[in-house]
C-alpha cells in the first residue's frame, strides 16, 4: 500500500515577498507601492510569516517600523532568493517572440517630454512594443519588469543611470500675461503639488522677494499647470526641460530672465546590464542623441 506522508510547508509566497520588499525599503508604505497593494495587506503578510516562524521580523512605533535582529539576519537570504526570481521572470519574459519595452516615468516627464522622443524611437524599432507606465516614485529596476526609467533626481555616480540635462527652473507664462507679469506678486502663482517649493527655490536662488512664495492654486498633475499657464490663468515656474516645446511655439514665454537650477538632473536609468534588454543600450543611445532637440 502506498504512503503519501503529509509534508511540511513553508510559508506563502506573497508573504516572503512582501517581507522582503518592507525590509528592503524599513517601510510598509513604500513595500505596498512597489508590489501595487495596501499597506495594511503588507502588514497582514508580515504578520502571516512572524506567526510562520514565531518571531517578530519588525518593531512597529509611532514613526513606522524597524528590523528586529531576526529580521535582519533574514534579509540577506530573501534578497538574494527574490533577485534570482527576478532575473529568472526576465529571463522567461524575453522568450516572447515580440519584444515589450516598458518605461516607466514621472507623469510630467511622459506627458510633456517622452511622447516627441517616444515617437523617433517607436520609428527606428518598428519591431518593438513600447510602453510606458506614470509613476510617482521610481520602480526598482531590479525586481519590476522595466527596462528603463525616466525621473528627476539626484545621480548616483552608477553606471547604470545617464543625466539628459540638469533641471533649470525660471518663471514662465502666457504670452498675453507677459506685462503684467513684470510684477510677480501682482499675479496669480501656479504651483505642481509635487514640487510645491518651486517658487520659494527660484526667489531664494534669485533674491527676487516674494509676498508668501507658497500662496495660489495648486495642480495635482504638473502638465495641468502648465495647460493653466498657456491659458493665462497665471505664472507658473517653468521646469525648462519640460516645457521646451510650449517656449518653442511661443505658447509661453519667460515671465522673468533670471533662471535657476535646483539640483536635480533628468536621469535615465537602466537595469544592470545582466537584466538588460538587447536594444537597451540602442534606445538610450537615440533618446540621448535627441536631448535637447525640439
Amino acid at each position: 500500500m502506498s504512503v503519501a506522508p503529509k509534508r511540511p510547508k513553508g510559508p506563502p509566497l506573497n508573504a516572503m515577498r512582501a517581507f522582503e520588499a518592507a525590509a528592503r525599503h524599513i517601510s510598509f508604505v513604500a513595500a505596498a507601492e512597489e508590489l501595487n497593494v495596501t499597506p495594511g495587506a503588507i502588514s497582514q503578510h508580515v504578520k502571516t510569516l512572524e506567526t510562520w516562524a514565531g518571531t517578530p521580523l519588525f518593531r512597529r512605533n509611532a514613526k513606522g517600523v524597524e528590523l528586529t535582529q531576526a529580521g535582519v539576519s533574514l534579509l540577506p537570504e530573501f534578497r538574494l532568493a527574490f533577485d534570482a526570481l527576478a532575473n529568472a521572470t526576465r529571463v522567461l519574459r524575453d522568450l516572447k517572440p515580440d519584444a515589450d519595452f516598458h518605461i516607466a516615468a514621472l507623469p510630467s516627464v511622459a506627458q510633456l517630454w517622452l511622447p516627441k522622443r517616444l515617437a523617433q524611437v517607436r520609428a527606428a524599432f518598428p519591431h518593438i512594443n513600447f510602453s510606458v507606465t506614470a509613476m510617482e516614485s521610481p520602480p526598482s529596476l531590479g525586481r519590476e519588469l522595466f527596462d528603463m526609467s525616466i525621473f528627476m533626481g539626484l545621480p548616483d555616480g552608477s553606471r547604470d543611470q545617464f543625466c539628459i540635462c540638469p533641471d533649470e527652473i525660471m518663471p514662465v507664462c502666457a504670452p498675453s500675461l507677459k506685462d503684467s507679469a513684470a510684477d510677480l506678486d501682482s499675479v496669480a502663482r501656479l504651483h505642481d503639488q509635487t514640487w510645491i517649493e518651486d517658487w520659494l527655490t527660484w526667489s531664494e536662488a534669485s533674491g527676487e522677494r516674494l509676498t508668501n512664495p507658497q500662496a495660489g492654486p495648486q495642480f495635482s498633475l504638473y502638465s495641468l499647470a502648465v495647460e493653466e499657464a498657456k491659458a493665462g490663468a497665471g505664472v507658473l515656474i517653468g521646469h525648462v526641460c519640460l516645457i521646451e516645446d510650449a517656449l518653442e511655439a511661443g505658447s509661453l514665454v519667460k515671465a522673468h530672465e533670471k533662471s535657476c537650477e535646483t539640483g536635480r538632473f533628468l536621469i535615465i536609468r537602466m537595469p544592470y546590464k545582466s537584466r538588460q534588454r538587447p536594444e537597451t543600450e540602442q534606445v538610450l543611445a537615440l533618446v540621448s542623441e535627441l536631448k535637447g532637440k525640439s
